[in-house]
Parts: C-alpha cells; sequence; structure tokens
C-alpha cells in the first residue's frame, strides 16, 4: 500500500481512511473494555463449553463492534460527501442487522423469524440497487448455442439472487461457529479477500462507475476490518469475549452489502465456499431429517484438552476433526482459517481462469 501510495497509484482516500481505521480500532478496545462488565452485570453472559468451570464470559459484544463501525462509515461519508442512495440504504441495512443480532442474542429468536427478518433487513439496498443485472455468457455456451452475445439481462432474477445470497451471508457465518475466535477469524481473511479484490480494481486514470464502486468498497471493508481485528483480539482462545449474534449477522451484512455496492455479489460466493460447505453439510440436520441439538460442538477430552469430532453433528467442524483427528481448540481454529484463505486464493485462481474462456 506504501508503494502504492508513493507511485500516485493509491488515492489519497484510502490513505485518509486507513488513519480514520486505526483510530478507529484503539477506540473499540476501549471502548470493549468498559462495556465487558456491563454486560455481565446485565446478564448478557455466557459459558466456554470447552472449558468447563470457568467463569461466565460476556457475550453479544457485537454490540460495540456494530455501532462503532457505522459510526466510523457515516463520518466517511460525511467526509466524502457520499450521496449513492445504495450507500445509505446499505447502512440502512447493516443498523437492522445489528438491532435483530442483539435481539437474538436478548430474546433467543426462532430461527424462521431470523429468517424473515433477514430478508427485511436487505429489502433496503435490493430497493436502492440501481447497478446492472447483466450476467456474463462464458464463452463454451456462446458457442454450443451460436450466440454473439457476451451478456444477457436477467432483471427481476439477478436481484433475487442477491437477495437470497445476502440472507445467506447473515445467516452462513452464525451457522460456521462454536470455537473461539472463528467467527471473526473467518470475517476477516473474507474481508481481507474482499480488500484485495477491489485493489486490484482500481485504476486511477479510469473515471468510470466500476471505480467508483470499487472506492465505495473499500471504504466500507477497511471500517470492518478494524473494528474485526479489535474483536478478534478479545475473542481469540481463550476467548475473554463472545461476540454473539450481534456481530455474525453484523458481518455477514457488511460482506453482502459490500459485494453489492461493489457489483461482485458472484465473487463473494467464491469466498464463501466453507461456509456453503458448512450449510451443505447441515443440510440433512436443518431440514429435520436428523435431531440437532443447540450448540453441534466437538467433544472435549479433558485429559488431553483437544477436541473430536461427533458424526451425530453435522457441520464443517466436525467433519473436519473426523478427517485430521482430534485438535486443541486453538489449532482447530487456525486450521479452519487456514482452508478459508486457501479458498480465497483458489477463488481469485477460478476468477482469472474463468475469464480465459469468456
Amino acid at each position: 500500500m506504501i508503494n502504492l501510495f508513493q507511485q500516485g497509484a493509491l488515492p489519497l482516500y484510502i490513505f485518509i481512511t486507513i488513519v480514520v481505521c486505526i483510530f478507529c480500532y484503539f477506540f473499540t478496545l476501549y471502548l470493549i473494555k468498559e462495556t465487558m462488565p456491563l454486560l455481565l452485570k446485565a446478564g448478557i453472559q455466557g459459558r466456554d463449553l470447552h472449558k468447563p468451570g470457568t467463569d461466565p464470559i460476556p457475550e453479544s459484544i457485537g454490540i460495540v463492534s456494530g455501532p462503532m463501525y457505522l459510526g466510523c462509515v457515516i463520518l466517511l461519508q460525511i467526509v466524502y460527501q457520499i450521496k449513492l442512495s445504495e450507500f445509505n440504504a446499505g447502512i440502512t441495512s447493516i443498523c437492522f442487522m445489528v438491532l435483530l443480532g442483539f435481539m437474538d442474542d436478548v430474546l433467543n429468536v426462532r430461527w424462521r423469524v431470523k429468517i424473515y427478518l433477514s430478508f427485511v433487513s436487505i429489502l433496503p439496498l435490493i430497493v436502492a440497487y440501481s447497478g446492472s443485472t447483466y450476467v456474463l455468457i462464458p464463452k463454451f455456451v456462446k458457442i454450443v448455442f451460436s450466440t454473439a452475445h457476451t451478456a444477457i439481462d436477467i432483471g427481476i432474477f439477478y436481484k433475487i439472487f442477491v437477495t437470497l445470497f445476502s440472507v445467506f451471508c447473515t445467516n452462513s457465518i452464525n451457522i460456521l461457529a462454536g470455537v473461539n475466535g472463528l467467527e471473526v477469524g473467518q470475517s476477516i481473511v473474507i474481508g481481507v479477500a474482499v480488500l484485495v479484490l477491489n485493489l486490484f480494481r482500481l485504476n486511477p486514470s479510469d473515471a468510470s462507475m466500476e471505480q467508483e464502486y470499487a472506492r465505495f468498497s473499500i471504504l466500507l471493508i477497511l471500517p470492518f476490518l478494524a473494528v474485526s481485528f479489535a474483536v478478534l483480539k478479545f475473542n481469540w482462545c481463550p476467548a475473554k469475549v463472545f461476540v454473539g449474534d450481534t456481530y455474525t449477522y453484523f458481518s455477514g451484512m457488511v460482506l453482502a452489502v459490500v459485494a453489492v455496492i461493489g457489483h461482485f455479489p458472484e465473487m463473494l460466493a467464491l469466498f464463501f465456499i466453507p461456509q456453503i460447505l458448512n450449510f451443505l453439510f447441515s443440510l440433512p440436520q436443518l431440514f429435520g431429517f436428523f435431531p440437532m441439538s443447540r450448540h453441534r460442538l466437538p467433544k472435549l477430552n479433558e485429559k488431553t484438552g483437544k477436541l473430536a469430532g461427533q458424526k451425530q453433528h453435522h457441520n464443517l467442524i466436525n467433519f473436519w476433526l473426523r478427517i485430521v483427528g482430534p485438535k486443541t481448540e486453538k489449532m482447530l481454529c487456525i486450521h479452519i482459517l487456514i482452508f478459508q484463505a486457501v479458498c480465497c486464493v483458489a477463488a481469485f485462481g477460478i476468477r482469472f481462469v474463468y475469464r480465459e474462456f469468456l
């Protein structure tokens, strides 16, 4: 980034945004420390099921990171005088999800209600969306159907896809959970991939709307990474706080909003390969074919301190442990995050290979 800035290839607004995000990071750390005893006093707490006998841990710390993120983004919006309706609608959708997440942490909302509210939360962004609804046609399809068209307008079906995928994003990080640091860690890895993607798209000599979309995506993702790194410092194993549904819904919606505003939901879907796999593994239990407990956690061996996969729990974490064998909680989290990073790198490879066939 420093080299790009010195060469004039990194716009000044990114440099200013990074400075603002550094202050946001440290202020989030301060607020988390101040909020932890308040959450315990209010009874918003939980126990670390992988560390029996420990004291209650404050939960729903996403109630700090969410508002801090929104405040930082609104400040940047004022500084750069951003008037794009999609930008405002995206902020509204994120605000709705922060509220839903905190409500779920406090009231333990049923799944069907959360899915319904997720649809409601994304509606402001979908209504305000004014971008292209065209999808590219692969070269082999053009050859088979003998057509010269390079893209096709799918209209309302594109918005339906974006809506469904946004709802998936808001819930998928929530169900790939149960290990200290995993929810925040996977969000950070995907967020970094999104940032790299948009840095690749930047071209200061290009004045097209494509550059504006990349700029807006960067302005949205940098504050998210700032608050997420602050949360990770307290949530990494052994966790001092739990992020709660407030953070997981908030992070999923931020990533969805960034992809919609930046016009790359298909690329985000590739970044979400681990979450998609976890969802597919979970389908038998989600549809009631097998009994499902609330947490679906691996089993702790108190003598070795390692976690072992459980056959009755159908999710990526237990499947992974059954393949690689028992692991400590920290190593399990690191394994899943490395897998997340590998999938993101593979997504970039798929993007470039796919272009060769257009």
